[in-house]
């Protein structure tokens, strides 16, 4: 089977998370089709509709041997994956693709630094908990309100920002400057960051030519654009891709 083959996937429970983040978890037959250790990991919902099926990209939070666990950011706007969540219940059935590759953060630096917004929450959490217990460092996220804030397995070197946005991808510039008030640690870092489009370019002028962090070190992607749908934001990282 290839691993992006869809399959039906039953809603097991839910659980509101934090207000703005609902966890679903999913199991059924098709459960086996997943390979072990795919945490962070991401997996493509398939919403059918009149025309052609919408695709939405999640990550894989929690794996164990006949569950997954996926979190999704409860959108104001009401996109056609958080109105699934939302409104499902146990029994139901959701079609999935994937998991595609994981995205983790480079293990060769002198230190490490990893930045997001609550879409990029379920990955940093993975990547936090991964890291060695003598990593240091700091893990920078952006949430909607304080009550957002959730508790996380990291080492004890890893320093914790969270940073309060209500009004998440209004102000682009918002995560960099959460990021430029790091005291940057001696060495070399290992950066790991996603978040909205227009705040990724930013971020991503900013290590690369501002602090000269090397391409192997660097992992940076945005996970939605302001405004636009997953195939309008799919286009603008293609074409932004060509440009870099």
């Amino acid at each position: 089977m290839s691993r992006m083959q869809p399959r039906d996937f039953i809603v097991i429970r839910k659980e509101l998370i934090t207000p703005n983040m609902l966890r679903v978890t999913l199991g059924g037959e098709n459960i086996q089709t997943i390979p072990d250790d795919q945490e962070s990991g991401y997996v493509k919902l398939i919403f059918p509709t009149n025309g052609k099926p919408l695709f939405r990209t999640y990550t894989i939070r929690h794996q164990r041997h006949n569950e997954i666990d996926i979190d999704f950011m409860l959108h104001e706007d009401g996109g056609p994956a958080s109105s699934w969540a939302k409104s499902a219940e146990p029994g139901d059935s959701i079609s999935i693709g994937g998991p595609g590759p994981k995205k983790m953060i480079a293990n060769s630096g002198d230190w490490f630094l990893l930045a997001g917004d609550m879409t990029a929450l379920p990955a940093i959490s993975v990547n936090l908990a991964q890291l060695s217990a003598d990593a240091k460092g700091y893990a920078v996220i952006e949430v909607v309100s304080e009550s957002d804030i959730q508790p996380l397995t990291h080492p004890e070197g890893i320093k914790i920002v969270w940073a309060i946005n209500p009004h998440p991808g209004q102000q682009s510039d918002f995560l960099l400057q959460q990021v430029q008030a790091l005291d940057w640690l001696h060495g070399f870092p290992a950066v790991w960051a996603a978040c909205e489009f227009n705040s990724m370019k930013m971020l991503r002028d900013f290590f690369k030519k501002d602090k000269s962090v090397s391409k192997e070190n660097l992992y940076i992607s945005s996970y939605w654009k302001l405004g636009s749908n997953e195939d309008q934001h799919k286009e603008a990282k293609r074409q932004d891709a060509e440009m870099a």
